[in-house]
């Protein structure tokens, strides 16, 4: 495992303080405040250690509700919805400097036999075949806001092998395209077996690119170019089939609206044998400077 994805790991570990209550670290993002997936991964892991096992996450629904502060820590408070017979819900709220930035409810699922269908993954290349974010960044450091914005990026990104299909906002501003981005990712290590791990990674990742494809369809570089004010408003995810997030998955995301200052972005996750994995759905404010 890279030193990299252990400072994750150990960033995503919440200390324990009640029954019901956690507290986790912050550190600073690309931009100076939390990065808000790691806000959500965190509060995933708050209700999921308030949950049996044999109970597997199945959804969350969250509310980006004040910029984090990422020299705080951060509590996150679980309320325990309900526990039912297949279902286990709870409700996190994150707290910093006596108000809440940040509400997460999510759903808990015994295992159980079902229908089944999907919708079939889209074509891509093999991700071995595209550069990494290390090779590719340095490359256009010449759009960037300032020269500190490169080495934030690649540290952020340290921890995960996160590689884009396609050129990304920042290497054609000024250029509208389709509102439609690919990202392959996984992890730069293993992790262990537990279930509950690979969906918080995932959560955590989820929040990197999913609003890349509104920046596309108006030739924006985004909140690394200066050209973008921009932040997360409300997140959702559903996980349909076990996965592992340190082996390869392809997100495919997609930008149908913007307007009224906000965008919306969704997206699915695929394995790379085609399985679907995730559905994830984000709504952001997205601004031009005056």
């Amino acid at each position: 495992m890279s030193e990299a994805l252990q400072s994750l790991l150990d960033l995503l570990d919440l200390e324990r303080i009640e029954e019901n209550i956690f507290r986790g670290r912050s550190r600073s993002a690309v931009v100076p405040r939390v990065f808000g997936g790691q806000v959500a991964a965190q509060a995933l892991v708050a209700a999921g250690r308030t949950v049996p096992e044999d109970r597997l996450a199945h959804s969350l629904h969250a509310y980006f509700l004040r910029i984090g502060d990422p020299g705080a820590p951060i509590v996150y408070s679980v309320d325990r919805i309900r526990d039912g017979r297949s279902f286990t819900t709870r409700r996190v709220v994150a707290v910093q400097h006596g108000q809440p930035i940040f509400h997460l409810s999510a759903s808990f699922q015994a295992y159980e036999e079902g229908m089944e269908h999907q919708a079939p993954m889209p074509p891509a290349p093999d991700p071995e075949t595209l550069p990494t974010t290390a090779e590719q960044l340095p490359l256009y450091a010449d759009v960037f806001t300032d020269a500190d914005v490169v080495e934030r990026i690649l540290e952020a990104r340290e921890s995960v092998d996160l590689r884009y299909v396609d050129a990304p906002p920042y290497a054609t501003v000024g250029e509208a395209r389709e509102p439609r981005s690919q990202v392959w990712f996984r992890t730069n290590g293993k992790l262990a077996d537990d279930p509950l791990l690979h969906v918080v990674l995932a959560t955590y990742v989820s929040d990197m690119t999913l609003l890349d494809s509104i920046l596309l369809a108006h030739g924006r570089g985004g909140w690394v170019t200066g050209d973008v004010v921009g932040a997360s408003l409300d997140h959702a995810m559903w996980f349909h089939r076990p996965f592992r997030a340190d082996e390869w998955l392809l997100y495919d995301q997609e930008s149908p609206s913007a307007s009224g200052g906000r965008g919306l972005g969704q997206a699915r996750i695929y394995t790379q044998d085609g399985r679907l994995a995730i559905s994830v759905i984000q709504e952001g404010v997205v601004r031009v400077p005056r």
